[in-house]
């Protein structure tokens, strides 16, 4: 058995009430030599509990500030980086100190940590991740492996582009010439949201011309279409669903890639983004 690496990880909590020093855990950050990574949750449930009035998107943005410092700065020694972070936080989020773990690999460890320190352990025994969150794992997964998710742009409003109270947000992208980017889209759970995102591409299409002065490339991730188990072919009505899907979103000049190209797509914003 290969020897596993030594590392070092810190958790990132959120304190509603300093006072009463109740916590939710929502992320890791895991280091070993030069390589770290950082994971949140995507599931708000816990915090809601402690606090129901917890501002996630706030959150959510914390997450794109940590992983865009990290990402910007050297990795030799990146504690400086947390212990300034930590400084300007609120006390409303705290970063743990140090602490070591073993870990087959640096993305192993994290989803090890996520799993023993930050997501819902019920949930995790009883419900799979499915629809779209799956899609959504499989691409940062991906991106992660491929060393260029702390370096992409997460969770990009469309309002940016389109018009003030815009409510989509496109999962994540990157500008290399033309600006890429990436959203997941689940078929089977929730076809119309396909609908939805050709509906909207137009209009973000020109507002990425405008503003970045540039040409817009999205793309849409989808699980490929289920086949059930045996000979069976897929009901007509899923069928059907599923194609009526994919060619809306073509006709509105919309890549649409499954979850097993991945890898290929991953492979690509490498190489543009570490060029």
């Amino acid at each position: 058995m290969p020897d596993r690496m030594p590392c070092e990880f810190q958790l990132i909590r959120y304190v509603p009430d300093p006072v009463k020093n109740e916590f939710v855990n929502i992320g890791v950050v895991l280091r070993s030599g030069e390589q770290s990574v950082l994971r949140f949750t995507r599931d708000w449930s816990r915090v809601r509990c402690l606090d129901p009035d917890a501002d996630t998107q706030m959150l959510e943005a914390l997450e794109i500030e940590i992983g865009q410092r990290l990402g910007a700065e050297s990795n030799h020694n990146p504690r400086p980086i947390l212990s300034r972070l930590q400084d300007s936080l609120s006390n409303s989020v705290q970063i743990t100190g140090s602490k070591a773990h073993l870990a087959d690999s640096i993305l192993a460890g994290i989803e090890d940590l996520m799993r023993l320190y930050v997501e819902n352990p019920r949930r995790e025994r009883t419900q799979q991740r499915s629809g779209r969150s799956s899609i959504l794992a499989a691409m940062r997964t991906s991106f992660e492996e491929a060393g260029v998710w702390a370096l992409m742009r997460k969770n990009i409003a469309a309002s940016r582009y389109t018009r003030p109270g815009d409510p989509l947000r496109i999962d994540c992208g990157y500008r290399n010439g033309t600006m890429k980017m990436f959203h997941a889209i689940s078929l089977e759970t929730d076809a119309a949201e396909a609908k939805l995102l050709a509906f909207s591409a137009p209009s973000l299409r020109a507002g990425i011309k405008r503003v970045e002065k540039t040409e817009l490339l999205l793309t849409a991730i989808i699980e490929p279409i289920r086949w059930p188990d045996g000979d069976g072919e897929p009901d007509e009505e899923s069928n059907l669903r599923y194609e009526y899907a994919v060619g809306t979103m073509q006709r509105y000049k919309i890549r649409v890639l499954t979850t097993a190209e991945l890898p290929g797509l991953a492979e690509t914003a490498r190489l543009e983004i570490r060029a």
